[in-house]
């Protein structure tokens, strides 16, 4: 078990904390949350409204449909959340947007690194601007899609962190050879049987030749990236084309 002043937290920021564990009690994830692997505190915005109707949000200023979280409120539980912390290190203040730097793998890395995250989980039309700005709040998004809230993006990103811990994943290896790891899309996997309906596990991944097993690996890899996502093949075209010299 990790110690309590170096496990990675993730304290989220709800209108709707009762949805949490929710898919992160199950699995790796719910595992290593009851050996202690890692931390989830699900934290309720409305506990720091002032007003006994525990008012959250209020109409749009200039107009329109919906309802904008307020600053105050939701400055006033980030405050609090912070202040609940027994951990000196800073850590990231997230907030899940569809407006977001779309989150990758490697900055789930990054995140998984440290010492965990405050994640803020917007509803209806979404959150004042001025509270992005006074408390440094990074946007993220999981996709090009609107959801009702960011609770379940929220849990998403915690799953993607919490599978990187150290003693979460049975073989780190696992870690490292998915899709994205290496800017690559990951190659097909087989297991049995050896034959389903007609179509048997391609001959070279049961010819026992570790060496061509690997280079079919990485071919099927980048033919994978090349046909699905031309934007990752891009870059990672970029990355294996030779630097140049010119003379001065």
């Amino acid at each position: 078990m990790a110690s309590q002043a170096t496990i990675w937290r993730a304290t989220v920021l709800t209108l709707f904390p009762d949805m949490f564990p929710g898919p992160l009690g199950v699995s790796l994830a719910g595992k290593a949350l009851a050996s202690g692997l890692w931390a989830l505190e699900a934290r309720d915005i409305r506990d720091s409204a002032t007003d006994r109707h525990r008012s959250v949000d209020d109409t749009p200023a200039g107009g329109g449909p919906g309802m904008v979280l307020r600053a105050d409120v939701l400055a006033a539980a980030i405050d609090a959340a912070d202040a609940a912390r027994d951990q000196p290190k800073v850590r990231p203040r997230l907030l899940m947007s569809p407006r977001g730097r779309p989150l990758t793998q490697s900055r789930v890395m990054e995140l998984a690194a440290g010492p965990g995250a405050l994640i803020v989980c917007g509803r209806f039309e979404g959150i004042d601007e001025r509270v992005i700005t006074a408390r440094g709040l990074e946007e993220v998004s999981i996709g090009d899609y609107v959801l009702s809230g960011g609770e379940i993006a929220a849990m998403a990103l915690i799953d993607a962190c919490v599978r990187l811990l150290p003693g979460v994943m049975g073989k780190q290896a696992s870690g490292a050879d998915e899709s994205f790891s290496e800017g690559l899309l990951e190659y097909p996997q087989y297991t049995r049987p050896q034959e389903f309906e007609g179509r048997p596990i391609p001959e070279i991944l049961t010819s026992g030749d570790h060496a061509k097993v690997a280079a079919w690996r990485q071919a099927e890899a980048e033919a994978l990236t090349k046909a699905r996502r031309p934007d990752l093949w891009t870059i990672k075209a970029k990355q294996k084309r030779p630097k140049t010299t010119t003379d001065g």
